[in-house]
């Protein structure tokens, strides 16, 4: 099933981030990296809230709940976050208020707190039931899940120069710790002999553990190729370093 007003999102996000850009730039050369990584952030996000995999959620197939997680989580927020340009996120930044409230968000310890508890929370039975019962809870689900993991990734994938990401060395630690909470939910999931979830599968304790499975597998490679692509990042500024200021 398409959803008109999920699409009209993803349109109105592509719109807001074109106008910004010729706001603050004019005619001045796009950011092709960045617009690439932006709009296959929204291309994520139409295909986890419409279509197949949409569907098969809203029938209440775990492992297809999981996958649609996955995807908003692991895919969208880094995408669209690394997407968003200084120069569109920073004057969203401009009011002290809010910049401080960003400050203290994405703090490493406080960023990471905030993701684990919204992964946790919603795959605890009872409010995973409430997703299943309610299109408004299943909404609230997605956009809190999306909006936390936005926080999460914000010191690896954040471009803003009031509120920077961390240094190379330290975002290199940080994704160790942030592949854990997801992993430690997985973990339940698939290591659990009863059922959590209700589920439409002719076989639901297999359906339910293939969704931990299936969690589990990406909480570990994405931030590995998060932490392959830190890795060169910093090798090719520490290149430059060296070659802007030679022995």
């Amino acid at each position: 099933m398409i959803h008109v007003e999920s699409l009209a999102l993803v349109v109105a996000l592509g719109g807001a981030w074109v106008v910004g850009w010729r706001a603050v730039r004019g005619a001045r050369r796009w950011p092709a990296a960045r617009a690439l990584a932006f709009g296959a952030g929204l291309l994520a996000l139409t295909a986890a809230v419409n279509g197949p995999l949409h569907d098969f959620a809203e029938r209440s197939f775990v492992s297809a709940h999981m996958v649609q997680h996955l995807v908003l989580v692991l895919v969208v927020a880094p995408l669209l976050l690394a997407g968003l340009p200084a120069e569109l996120i920073d004057p969203l930044l401009a009011p002290r208020g809010l910049r401080a409230v960003v400050a203290w968000a994405t703090h490493p310890p406080i960023a990471l707190a905030i993701y684990s508890a919204a992964l946790v929370a919603w795959h605890l039975p009872g409010p995973y039931a409430l997703t299943l019962s309610s299109d408004a809870w299943h909404v609230t689900a997605h956009v809190t899940m999306l909006a936390a993991a936005v926080v999460a990734w914000w010191p690896v994938a954040g471009a803003s120069r009031s509120v920077p990401a961390l240094p190379y060395a330290a975002q290199i630690l940080y994704l160790f710790a942030f592949g854990i909470p997801m992993t430690v939910v997985a973990a339940m999931i698939t290591g659990a002999e009863t059922l959590l979830y209700p589920s439409a599968s002719p076989t639901p304790l297999q359906d339910q553990r293939l969704g931990g499975v299936l969690m589990w597998v990406p909480a570990g490679i994405v931030p590995l190729v998060a932490f392959t692509i830190v890795f060169f990042r910093w090798a090719a500024a520490e290149a430059e370093d060296v070659t802007e200021y030679p022995k």
